[in-house]
């Protein structure tokens, strides 16, 4: 298979994962065990192109957010997105200083996915007995925060499933109120975390000898399949519930310490 074309592959397979509760980790890990390793620089370039999609899918809504700052409820949301984001940055930043991360590798991943799994069942049992809040409280604002920490500490948790499914169980209980608080958030989370790996990267090794090629390639893949997964899941849960999706990630999570060995 040719660089370029797994390269491709790639960009599609971050812009299908990265936004659907089944944890973008788990799902690169295995496609590059079949399509080669590829650098730290490539890997925060496709996640850049995640990060435009869901910047064009809520491109409106953040419009409308920064220019109607004088309501008192686009202020109110608005306040909460930032605090929802400061305490990802002031709790996460010394964790990720302090090296607080599991690796890459597959047992905890799968761990992840498993638990993962039956958590979002559990989770979205208890929040359809709260009835179908949208109301975004200060505690979901630093909840939501708090699983972004969680989400990066634990690879194979995805962000998208522990924040959406903790500010469903603290009250905010309608899956599509859930869903997009959880990924406006994660737009300026998502850009931080790529520009400080960014920084560190050029700080510490540089980007030389990269193919831009497939860097493009595999960006614009994730930005396009991204765009158009992101689009589909806020219709899809609107009339449906994430048990497939739970379902989805314990079979996965099985599947991986059946089949891969547990230290790649």
């Amino acid at each position: 298979m040719s660089d370029s074309l797994s390269a491709l592959l790639l960009g599609i397979i971050e812009g299908l994962t990265e936004f659907l509760p089944v944890s973008s980790t788990g799902h690169l890990l295995v496609a590059q065990y079949w399509l080669g390793q590829r650098s730290d620089f490539f890997n925060i370039v496709i996640q850049a192109g995640a990060i435009l999609a869901i910047t064009l899918v809520f491109r409106l809504r953040l419009w409308s957010l920064a220019t109607g700052l004088r309501e008192a409820e686009h202020r109110d949301y608005a306040m909460k997105v930032a605090v929802a984001f400061l305490v990802t940055a002031l709790v996460g930043l010394p964790v990720r200083l302090a090296g607080w991360e599991l690796p890459d590798t597959v047992t905890p991943i799968a761990w992840a996915l498993v638990i993962g799994g039956i958590w979002m069942l559990v989770a979205e049992h208890f929040a359809e007995k709260r009835g179908d809040g949208t109301d975004v409280t200060w505690t979901v604002a630093v909840a939501v925060g708090l699983a972004q920490v969680v989400a990066g500490v634990f690879p194979g948790t995805s962000r998208s499933a522990a924040t959406i499914f903790i500010a469903m169980l603290l009250g905010l209980s309608r899956r599509s109120a859930a869903a997009e608080f959880a990924f406006i958030v994660g737009i300026p989370t998502m850009f931080a975390a790529s520009g400080y790996a960014f920084l560190e990267l050029v700080l510490k090794d540089g980007v030389g000898g990269e193919n831009w090629l497939d860097v493009g390639i595999a960006f614009t893949a994730a930005a396009v399949t991204g765009f158009l997964v992101v689009k589909w899941l806020l219709g899809y849960i609107k009339a449906h519930r994430f048990t497939g999706f739970a379902i989805y990630r314990i079979a996965f999570g099985i599947a991986l310490l059946l089949w891969l060995p547990a230290g790649d």
